[in-house]
């Protein structure tokens, strides 16, 4: 391109709504950019803001392609015409291609792909659509099938076209893409041509971006939303401020019944997994209910021995049993008159006392051990187990007329392993917690908070809870990187980004596919010369990433 040309095109650049990046900038501004701006190409200019520049939407996908995201924009920018990509031509004619799209087992392939992918004619006609561009569109096929793409860009179904730019510049390009339903995508089309260098078809991948940049912001603003949070958020008595950790579906829909039942005093049943969060769920309902200002009682059903989980809840008179104290002793159903009384783990309760307390729930009564009074009480039960009930009253190890009156309301909480998004805000949370408890300031690093993020948290939040003070009171550096965590977090299955159910952050995803390549390469070449050249990057590359994941060639 010419010196005027470039002069020109730089002018134009600034007359769009002035943005532009510093050469300083890196390239998670420059995506920022893109996004907000919905632009293809943005300024460079220097500290005097002189312009020395431009960087396009294919220098953002080539500096992610290559992990150079770190980098500054100055290294990645153009300052003249992008080189025009054209591949070997194929040896197929056009009419066995035709046969390929058409056929059943191509529909089969490309609706195995987890991105969506997008076919058009060399004139830009809808020519197919795999179950993944459904997906993330919200368009069915037989919507799009036939319609030339700039009338689908005239309808609104897009923002602007890739195919019909691949066909007129006869290269492959990729730029962002606004779609009807305000979702952000990454397409990617290719030509391919007849062997007089038309083109054919273009083929066009298209990757949902607008969850991962949300997440991504999360993950590079969590040191400063850690203080602004501390400052401006009021927690909860419990220590959670619910309104940031609850995050999924199915979370929402545990504490929306849980709210809506609190203010009656209808008995609760919680199911779930050891360490899941029972227990704030019960206090969650009892803090919420008319009895807040009574007492809430917990009661671990397996914790004590059964000889002594009968004085515990019902409490005994003076010498009732050998080792009984000479005053007697209140039972905690006594205590928790006018509150809330939790049973956790309701299924290690013996058989024998399931009588004594069923009769306490339909009575509101009980008689002390060695006593021969009744007692009155005014009390709310909740329950929580992590066995199977009905399988133990089929079993006959659990009353089933118990199971039915405690269960009016059964509320299941799901395992942490099915609430990713909630993660980064409990280790936010417990991150903060155990700072303020040892008077510490440890930060996580990106690359341990994505290993905490992948782990399967088999103990749930109470695991995660151990292991982070454990982090906070061991680790040497202020920051806690992934040599610190325990080996069962640092040696997970590799993953390839785009087969995971949830949402990531963008780096992390690009740096994960990195890890695996780079890791596949060394394992098949050997050496980090061939597996640079397999990967056409340079050898000095290779070593900085094993220098920095700790790999071994």
């Amino acid at each position: 391109m010419s010196t005027i040309r470039t002069s020109i095109l730089i002018q134009l650049m600034k007359l769009v709504n002035g943005m532009n990046l510093k050469m300083t900038d890196r390239v998670q501004q420059a995506m920022q950019l893109f996004i907000s701006s919905g632009r293809d190409f943005l300024e460079v200019v220097d500290e005097h803001v002189e312009a020395k520049g431009y960087f396009t939407i294919t220098n953002l996908h080539e500096a992610i392609e290559k992990g150079r995201i770190n980098e500054e924009i100055s290294g990645l920018m153009s300052t003249s015409t992008l080189s025009r990509v054209q591949p070997e031509l194929p040896n197929s004619s056009d009419s066995e291609y035709t046969r390929i799209i058409s056929s059943d087992a191509f529909t089969e392939i490309i609706n195995s792909s987890y991105d969506g992918i997008y076919i058009t004619d060399g004139n830009g006609i809808t020519l197919k659509v795999n179950k993944a561009y459904e997906r993330i569109t919200g368009i069915e096929q037989e919507q799009l099938v036939g319609f030339h793409m700039d009338d689908l860009v005239k309808a609104g179904y897009i923002s602007k076209s890739v195919s019909t730019q691949v066909i007129k510049e006869k290269r492959p390009i990729t730029m962002m893409q606004t779609l009807h339903n305000k979702r952000n995508v990454i397409v990617s089309g290719t030509p391919i041509y007849d062997k007089n260098k038309k083109v054919l078809y273009v083929i066009n991948n298209v990757r949902d971006i607008t969850e991962l940049i949300h997440l991504k912001h999360e993950i590079e603003d969590l040191q400063e939303i850690r203080n602004l949070q501390q400052s401006s958020r009021v927690l909860n008595s419990d220590g959670y401020d619910l309104d940031s950790i609850i995050q999924t579906d199915e979370t929402k829909k545990v504490y929306e019944l849980a709210m809506h039942v609190a203010k009656t005093d209808v008995k609760v049943l919680l199911f779930g997994e050891t360490g899941v969060g029972k227990t704030l769920i019960a206090k969650y309902i009892h803090k919420n209910s008319t009895r807040s200002t009574g007492s809430f009682i917990e009661v671990n059903c397996g914790a004590f021995p059964a000889n002594l989980i009968e004085a515990e809840l019902f409490g005994y008179e003076p010498g009732a049993f050998t080792g009984a104290s000479a005053k007697g002793k209140k039972g905690l159903l006594e205590i928790a008159d006018q509150g809330t009384l939790f049973l956790d783990e309701i299924g290690d309760l013996p058989l024998e006392l399931q009588v004594k307390l069923l009769k306490v729930i339909d009575e509101q009564k009980f008689i002390p051990v060695g006593s021969t009074k009744t007692k009155e009480v005014d009390v709310r039960f909740i329950a929580a187990t992590h066995k199977d009930l009905k399988q133990m009253v089929k079993e006959g190890t659990f009353r089933e007329d118990l199971f039915y009156r405690l269960s009016v309301v059964p509320i299941t909480i799901p395992a942490l392993r099915e609430r990713k998004k909630e993660l980064i805000p409990l280790i936010d949370h417990y991150l903060r917690l155990f700072n303020q408890k040892y008077e510490y300031e440890k930060t996580i690093s990106i690359e341990a908070l994505d290993s905490l993020v992948e782990y399967k948290w088999p103990g749930n939040i109470r695991q995660l809870m151990n292991i982070i003070e454990r982090l906070v009171v061991t680790t040497m550096p202020d920051e806690i990187g992934i040599r610190d965590l325990p080996e069962e977090l640092r040696d997970l299955p590799p993953h390839t980004p785009v087969t995971r159910t949830y949402i990531m952050p963008l780096r992390t995803a690009v740096e994960h596919l990195e890890r695996d390549l780079i890791k596949r390469a060394l394992k098949k070449y050997r050496t980090t010369r061939k597996a640079a050249d397999a990967l056409q990057v340079s050898q000095g590359t290779i070593v900085q990433k094993m220098k920095k994941w700790n790999l071994s060639d």
